[in-house]
């Protein structure tokens, strides 16, 4: 399974964070340990929302699309 996840900062509650991943526990336990850089200065982290793919492009191409500008005011509003 293929995740795309949106994070949110418990102490910057405006900082969101968007990602891929193959395991969402681990990952979201290495944002929270600092391991990613460009979150690292805004942790700790929650899962915001979780959304699950079957195949790896289509959750490839739904988190560039949450990263674009469209995709951006998609997420704040529906987020």
């Amino acid at each position: 399974m293929y995740y795309v996840y949106i994070l949110k900062s418990l102490n910057f509650p405006n900082q969101r964070y968007v990602g891929y991943t193959t395991d969402i526990k681990k990952r979201l336990i290495k944002h929270n340990n600092g391991e990613v850089p460009h979150s690292s200065k805004f942790k700790p982290w929650k899962i915001q929302t979780c959304i699950v793919f079957s195949d790896k492009q289509k959750a490839i191409n739904f988190e560039k699309y949450l990263k674009s500008g469209s995709g951006t005011a998609f997420r704040n509003k529906r987020f």
